[in-house]
């Protein structure tokens, strides 16, 4: 595990304020979850935020593909520097007190990496039920993986819940922004159901204007309607006051489904979101806040 005392007070001090800086200038939801966290917990969620933004970012933003692969190319070796105990990345920096107070394993910053990898260039393109699920499991299940770490959540049952909810809560992202998806040329619906409604093109903006689009939509929307039901099984299993966190987010992420079904699938570009208010309100209810 790496020494926090490889770098100077300063040194960390600054890296947790780059850290956080990121976070809140993201104006994530996730920002919820991690405000209600000791300080300590929460500096730790910062850092992990930070990181998936970061590289989130490479993936996204306009440039070359190899360009690309050769920054997360070079945050794969920097993890490799972050265990050595020699980060020299701001966020890695930050990373380095939660890599050794909550034990976050390694390979799901690599996982993690590995999923922006396959939003470089085409990215996915009606890809298989199963590279779906693979990728979820890489961009969200593992984010999900590190988070129980760092909220305490040592059950079994916690690390299930990491990769269930996970993909429920990516699902309900790709259902959200099917239309902004398409405008990247981007079509994350599996091609399974796109075979099944009768959609042959793979050109995503034929996608989002063709007629069996709401079909398709609607089955990816049950199976996320499943994974969520499946969370809330094992949040029963485990100790509520360790996943706080997890159930605020699984709690705001079931609501803009719910807004997604009730605008319908026929009106992708119209967007949803759920208010402040009504994300305070789901707080108080499930003894969040």
């Amino acid at each position: 595990m790496p020494k926090a005392d490889t770098l100077t007070s300063a040194d960390l001090e600054a890296a947790r304020a780059h850290a956080r800086q990121v976070v809140e200038e993201s104006a994530t939801s996730f920002l919820w979850g991690m405000r209600i966290l000791p300080e300590e917990r929460r500096r730790g969620m910062f850092a992990i935020y930070a990181f998936c933004r970061e590289v989130d970012d490479i993936a996204d933003e306009e440039g070359p593909e190899d360009e690309k692969h050769a920054r997360l190319a070079a945050w794969r070796e920097e993890i490799e520097r972050l265990y050595a105990g020699r980060p020299t990345y701001p966020t890695a920096r930050a990373l380095l007190e939660p890599v050794r107070n909550y034990a976050l394993p390694r390979q799901e910053f690599i996982a993690l990496i590995e999923g922006m990898e396959m939003d470089v260039g085409d990215g996915l393109i009606g890809p298989s039920l199963e590279d779906l699920k693979c990728y979820c499991r890489r961009v969200a299940g593992a984010v999900g993986m590190l988070s129980i770490k760092v909220f305490g959540a040592l059950e079994r049952e916690a690390e299930e819940l990491a990769v269930a909810l996970g993909e429920a809560l990516q699902l309900t992202n790709i259902l959200r922004d099917i239309a902004e998806d398409a405008e990247r040329g981007r079509l994350y619906l599996p091609q399974e159901l796109l075979d099944k409604h009768g959609i042959t093109s793979r050109d995503a903006t034929e996608v989002l204007h063709h007629p069996a689009l709401p079909a398709v939509a609607a089955e990816l929307a049950r199976t996320a309607r499943e994974r969520f039901a499946r969370s809330r099984d094992l949040i029963a299993r485990c100790d509520r006051q360790h996943l706080k966190p997890a159930i605020l987010m699984m709690e705001v992420y079931d609501r803009i489904l719910q807004r997604l079904e009730a605008r319908g699938w026929d009106k992708p570009e119209v967007p949803v979101k759920v208010p402040k208010l009504e994300k305070l309100w789901i707080a108080f209810r499930h003894g969040v806040l």
